[in-house]
């Protein structure tokens, strides 16, 4: 009983009628801009980056923006990001519990931001979602709770005081509401005890900040397509965490829905390893990572019986974004073991970790050697910081980041590291570089307006301290720097170069200048073949490539993008002069599990030759003469490999016949295919545009005449169903 004396139940019952049958009613929503008008009406402006008017979208030099409403929105981009100014709203009264708007762009508190201002107070404020290169320039709903000062005067002052990389600011569409947003701010504290955390990703949903800390500092910090709705999951993202068992952690994330926050979860299992690498685009002979997307190989160094593959990583997002470096490792080049993530943007990074190489530091020359292994030493660009370097001594799986980072600052990206060993003709840096019998060299991508796009040479001792040598001018990003001995000889060899599109100079190197021997550059990659690098350390002496296989896309996978197969470089003499030839690792060849061949088979015009194969996944040989053909070449279940005798080419790459004789190597896969013509003189990389099973494989002539002289089509296992993932 009640004091009011009767049933508690009842009284219950009549609250809870009162609540159903009479509502409390909300308020109209109120707009304060859409910004649709041909001008600011009555806001100000001070600078030069918002203009007199707003913006019709994209404005020029800008990428493209998306999710803005109707026609126009504020655009800060008006001359580029050097440009800054203010934008400041007419005083409104805040008659709502919430302002609502829509926003994106740099994402730099209080220089790239929408600031709410009252009695003279910044007493809320929001940026956009980037701060380093990369991101999207799509508006995202935002809002802020205006509830602590309901009925006072207020206005928005829309500042851009930013004058480098994302040095602007969009929004959108602010309107005062009393409805709640469907999506807000959540946090919540957990103990780790379990190894994973899974983020239910939405590919193109709105990006959020999400954050992770442990004992109070930031661990993990990422802009992602989180799924606000746990029914529509396109896969699911993963922080290992198993380092942190045991301790207290806290979970943020600007903006989420209840429920795809609560998707947020700990586990033992990943989703993506239960299906042990077998989607209907995985690839079978090449490496690619669990989730997310992948590009530029980094990194690349042999150490105590392992092959290490770093490699830029989102591992939240299906496309390009927060670059963190991934991490695999092999003990032949073939099969390769995933590891942990080990280097991670703005929490151990200022900003995005870029590319870079990786040494062995086996004269401990740094001095950071701790125990009995030797020193793996990685260099990257840390975006808006300029080059750094981190050291590891338990083998590369974790990183020590250097106090005094960074190493070098300028306005390039993408470090390459190599030691130089002194000759009887080359000049010591000093001393102690003497006595140690040469120095490193770091090969960078430079910019600036004097000199343009180069790659510039820095030596150091001892890692840390770096003295700029010289430029070398016409070479983009991701540079690389080697020597290769002339037809495998011990006194003949020339120095490489090359960028990240593979075209690559022969000369000299004297450890500070590099003099090329030719005009121009000689190619050896085509296709997708992008932004590769070479493995320091081999203990075979062999220059072993890898590259990004650019733009070959997995759609509908959990995971994007793809690295070519390990070639073999090596220098041989041309009647062109020296040229880069390339083959496959011979490693490759312990997934041959069956051999078909045909030798010695007339190819009469438009009358193909087959022989029986069983599979998708094959490493194929042929040798071809010529005669009369026009064409000559391969059908792999309906993918055309042509040699064009008008043009001398295969499948587009230039390459002549020798003795009337083409040939050509062909690795096949789930989904790419790659392609060594003539010897390896050319390498023809992408994807394999028509898959599934092959039954047989056609060799052809068209337009006259051919011999096919020998034909192996070897049936290849495949690397994952050997792992020991």
């Amino acid at each position: 009983m009640t004091q009011l004396g009767f049933p508690l139940s009842l009284l219950m019952a009549t609250l809870l009628a009162a609540q159903v049958t009479s509502p409390v009613a909300v308020a109209e929503d109120v707009l304060l801009a859409d910004f649709e008008a041909s001008n600011y009406g009555d806001w100000q402006t001070t600078g030069t980056a918002f203009s007199d008017a707003p913006a019709e979208g994209t404005l020029p030099g800008q990428m493209d923006v998306s999710g803005y409403q109707g026609k126009r929105l504020v655009n800060s981009f008006a001359g580029g990001d050097r440009s800054v100014g203010t934008l400041t709203s007419p005083a409104f009264e805040i008659s709502r519990d919430y302002i609502h708007f829509l926003i994106g762009g740099g994402g730099f508190a209080g220089k790239t931001c929408m600031q709410l201002i009252v009695d003279g107070k910044v007493v809320r404020e929001a940026t956009g979602p980037n701060t380093v290169s990369g991101g999207s320039e799509t508006l995202a709903p935002d809002f802020w709770d205006a509830r602590p000062w309901q009925g006072q005067t207020a206005h928005i002052v829309i500042v851009d005081s930013a004058t480098g990389g994302w040095g602007h600011i969009n929004v959108d569409q602010i309107v005062l509401s009393d409805r709640r947003p469907a999506t807000r701010a959540f946090d919540r504290e957990f103990i780790v005890d379990q190894d994973y955390l899974l983020i239910p990703i939405r590919n193109g949903a709105a990006k959020v900040k999400l954050e992770v800390s442990v004992n109070g500092k930031a661990v993990r910090r990422y802009d992602t397509e989180l799924a606000t709705d746990p029914n529509q999951v396109d896969w699911f993202a993963f922080f290992n965490l198993s380092e942190f068992r045991g301790q207290p952690a806290s979970l943020s994330v600007s903006r989420a829905t209840e429920e795809g926050f609560a998707a947020i979860r700990t586990s033992n299992e990943v989703p993506a390893m239960a299906v042990g690498r077998d989607e209907p685009q995985r690839p079978q002979l090449h490496f690619s990572q669990w989730v997310g997307w992948i590009n530029d190989p980094n990194g690349m160094v042999y150490l105590d019986g392992e092959w290490h593959l770093y490699f830029q990583h989102n591992p939240v997002g299906w496309a390009w974004g927060n670059m963190t470096w991934g991490h695999a490792v092999s003990t032949d080049l073939v099969h390769w073991e995933q590891l942990p993530n080990c280097l991670f943007p703005g929490t151990m990074a200022k900003g995005a970790c870029f590319s870079g190489g990786a040494v062995v530091d086996k004269q401990n020359t740094a001095g950071w050697k701790s125990g009995s292994n030797d020193v793996l030493v990685a260099f990257l660009t840390d975006t808006g910081a300029g080059e750094s370097v981190v050291y590891s001594n338990d083998n590369g799986r974790t990183f020590t980041w250097y106090n005094d980072n960074p190493i070098v600052e300028h306005k390039g990206r993408d470090p390459k590291v190599v030691w130089f060993r002194y000759r009887e003709q080359d000049t010591p840096l000093d001393q102690t570089a003497s006595d140690l019998g040469g120095h490193w060299v770091m090969a960078v991508y430079d910019e600036d307006d004097q000199h343009g796009q180069n790659t510039s040479f820095h030596t150091s001792t001892d890692l840390k301290q770096w003295t700029f040598q010289s430029r070398l001018a016409g070479y983009f990003e991701c540079p690389e720097l080697f020597e290769l001995a002339i037809d495998g000889s011990t006194d003949r060899s020339k120095w490489v170069t090359f960028a990240a599109d593979g075209r690559y100079a022969l000369g000299s190197f004297d450890g500070r200048t590099f003099t090329p021997s030719h005009e121009g550059k000689h190619q050896l990659h085509y296709g997708n073949f992008y932004a590769s690098q070479t493995f320091e350390n081999a203990p075979d002496g062999r220059r072993i490539q890898i590259g990004w296989l650019r733009g070959v896309e997995f759609k509908g996978e959990a995971f994007n993008q793809a690295f070519s197969i390990p070639n073999v470089l090596t220098l041989k003499t041309t009647g062109a002069g020296p040229r880069i030839f390339a083959a496959p690792v011979q490693e490759i060849e312990r997934l041959r599990i069956k051999t078909n061949t045909l030798a010695d088979q007339p190819l009469p015009s438009g009358k193909p030759a087959a022989v029986p194969v069983s599979g998708e996944l094959f490493d194929i040989t042929a040798t071809f003469e010529i005669g009369d053909a026009k064409q000559v070449g391969l059908d792999i279940g309906g993918n055309r490999v042509v040699y064009d005798v008008s043009t001398g080419t295969w499948n587009g790459a230039k390459t002549l016949p020798t003795d009337d004789r083409v040939s050509l190597r062909v690795l096949v896969d789930r989904s790419l295919i790659e392609i060594w013509g003539n010897g390896g003189e050319v390498v023809i990389s992408g994807a394999r545009n028509t898959r599934g099973m092959v039954s047989e494989i056609k060799a052809f002539a068209d337009g006259g005449s051919a011999t096919l002289i020998d034909l192996q089509a070897h049936e290849l296992k495949s690397i994952w169903k050997q792992s020991t993932n």
